[in-house]
């Protein structure tokens, strides 16, 4: 029997052994997935990233030595692995290194206590380029950046130059992504189609050179463009 053509490669990053091995036996379940390697550490994770450049990562945040944030920005810095996306596990949802994993270039993070499907969801979903933000994260996420409360517009000349390259409705649009809204919503408060939506997240990532969604919430937080409500 022939594989799968567009197989999703995944490269497991993690400092337990018996946690990867339940990792690779998950991901090895699926027909349309395999394991590139694994890693006990962030340096290790590097090296195996740049020589199989794999479609995703799961990274843990704390190992040894290198650890999961160091091997995330060096991932995410390298031209060559550009396509790779990176998602960090946890064994808190809300950790201290998330703000600075998401900074570095990750697709989002998972707590380890994630059920099988979340995990496997997880994959699939980085792969595709979407933000990986699951509510407990994302709540913990906000509150980081915002201390307390939800986005609210900002002045638009309070915001930095680099967000005037985008247009009126992008900017509208990115204070929804950076409220934790998917297309479909956004959709829905705008009045306007779920593909428009996408089509003006995109060019807003383009513009901004954001690797996916998950970049856009951190820009709109460091930005200025959306604020606490008070």
């Amino acid at each position: 029997m022939a594989e799968p053509t567009d197989v999703i490669r995944v490269l497991l990053a993690d400092d337990q052994a018996l946690l990867r091995s339940a990792f690779r036996v998950l991901v090895e379940s699926e027909p349309d997935m395999t394991v590139v390697g694994e890693a006990a550490d962030g340096a290790e994770a590097v090296g195996l990233a740049r020589k199989h450049v794999p479609d995703v990562v799961l990274m843990d945040i704390r190992m040894p030595g290198t650890d999961g944030l160091a091997a995330t920005r060096a991932i995410c810095s390298d031209p060559a692995l550009g396509d790779v996306r990176v998602v960090m596990l946890t064994t808190f949802e809300v950790d201290e290194y998330v703000v600075q994993s998401l900074r570095a270039g990750a697709s989002g993070f998972l707590g380890k206590g994630a059920e099988p499907g979340e995990l496997l969801a997880a994959i699939r979903i980085a792969r595709a380029g979407e933000a990986l933000l699951s509510p407990a994260a994302t709540k913990g996420l906000i509150a980081t950046f915002l201390a307390q409360g939800g986005p609210g517009p900002a002045v638009p000349e309070q915001c930095e130059p680099r967000l005037a390259t985008l247009t009126g409705r992008e900017r509208e649009v990115l204070v929804h992504v950076a409220g934790g809204l998917s297309n479909d919503e956004i959709g829905g408060r705008l009045s306007v189609s779920p593909l428009t939506v996408k089509t003006h997240v995109n060019r807003a990532m383009a513009k901004l050179g954001a690797r996916d969604r998950a970049q856009l919430v951190v820009i709109a937080y460091e930005s200025g463009l959306v604020r606490p409500r008070g």
